[in-house]
């Protein structure tokens, strides 16, 4: 059985008491050796281990922690025990607590300011995009032979042609509930007719173009992000830098030249397409003849809501453009960065796009074109 932890004290004489230890250090044998030290008293200059037969982690433990506090020497311990006696003080670290929980109301304080001040970041980047946008745009009018034509065609068929199917299915589905919707609201008051005044008004002027720029946003926009984020990774667009390419003027001028010119285009045919929508939805419902529906548009459809729509989507083209390239530029460090930039391009796109709207529908009215 091994012998239990003991200790005595022993006054030097010279500058203080000593401790001696007698016995094992260890777990086993330690009982209530650390209450005992608590209740020792006055001052002790050293610790002697000299007699103790075998010591542990937690014997070195309680022995440090007691000179810890009475800030003493400890002594008398074999080469081997004293190895392990050292790594115990050296392995001491202090624990960080936890913070003391915040008020939920200082902690959306902090959340809202956080916000703000993202949001703050963000516009100055991209607002200083957007001036670097334009002198790219300036060096290469200057300069004509910069003008980058296939890169640019390249887009026209990637932004445009290739989103015809998928822009057109929308807008006809669209069409066919704007006037489902339209024709069982004005069926109350028996006027079913002016169901064709509403799809007619309402996506030449409004949705054509907004929901193309929300799929431009989607499709096209995400793409200018990743793909730019990913020549950034790869460290392309230094590389582009070291040979005198200007990245400016060789990605991102094509990109907005194509996304601003094909806007419109696009825009133009949604609302074409979902008025198709609508036309055949009142011919299966509501019994209105094509000739008809095609008659009443030309009447109640003014030519303002067409350049009312035709005005806004190339500003909304420019936006989705410079945003997408925006945050494909701002991507550094690892992969999992051009996913989040990415996402926040598309966010970021639509965000502005229907503050545009809502800014372009206001301005339109003061103006007199409603």
């Amino acid at each position: 059985m091994s012998a239990l932890t003991d200790f005595e004290r022993v006054d030097s004489g010279s500058g203080g008491a000593v401790l001696r230890f007698t016995g094992n250090l260890s777990l086993a044998s330690l009982g209530d050796l650390p209450d005992r030290l608590d209740t020792v008293d006055g001052a002790i200059a050293s610790i002697d281990l000299s007699q103790v037969e075998r010591i542990d982690t937690v014997g070195a433990w309680v022995v440090h922690r007691f000179a810890r506090e009475k800030d003493a020497k400890v002594e008398g311990l074999e080469p081997a025990s004293q190895h392990l006696f050292d790594q115990v003080v050296a392995a001491e670290h202090p624990i960080a607590l936890p913070p003391k929980p915040e008020s939920a109301f200082v902690h959306l304080l902090a959340e809202i300011g956080d916000a703000v001040f993202t949001a703050a970041h963000t516009l100055y980047g991209l607002l200083g995009f957007m001036g670097a946008t334009v002198i790219a745009f300036w060096n290469v009018a200057t300069h004509p032979r910069r003008f980058r034509f296939h890169a640019t065609v390249h887009r026209f068929e990637v932004v445009g042609v290739s989103a015809l199917g998928i822009i057109g299915l929308m807008s006809f589905l669209i069409g066919v509930v704007i006037a489902q919707q339209g024709a069982v609201q004005l069926r109350q008051f028996g006027a079913e007719v002016y169901t064709i005044n509403l799809v007619g008004r309402i996506t030449l002027r409004e949705l054509g173009v907004l929901m193309t720029a929300i799929m431009v946003a989607g499709r096209s926009g995400s793409a200018f992000a990743a793909q730019i984020g990913t020549m950034k990774l790869t460290e392309e667009i230094d590389a582009m830098r070291t040979i005198g390419v200007s990245p400016m003027e060789a990605l991102v001028v094509p990109r907005t030249i194509a996304v601003v010119t094909m806007l419109p285009l696009l825009g133009f045919y949604s609302a074409l397409i979902a008025i198709i929508g609508g036309g055949l939805l009142c011919w299966v419902q509501l019994d209105i003849p094509p000739i008809t529906f095609v008659q009443r548009i030309r009447e109640v459809v003014p030519l303002n809501d067409l350049w009312v729509g035709l005005i806004k989507a190339p500003v909304f083209g420019a936006i989705i453009a410079i945003a997408g390239c925006f945050q494909g530029m701002q991507v550094e460090g690892d992969a999992e960065q051009v996913g989040r930039r990415t996402t926040t391009a598309v966010v970021q796109a639509i965000f502005l796009v229907i503050v545009l709207d809502a800014f372009f529908a206001v301005f339109f009215s003061q103006i007199g074109w409603i």
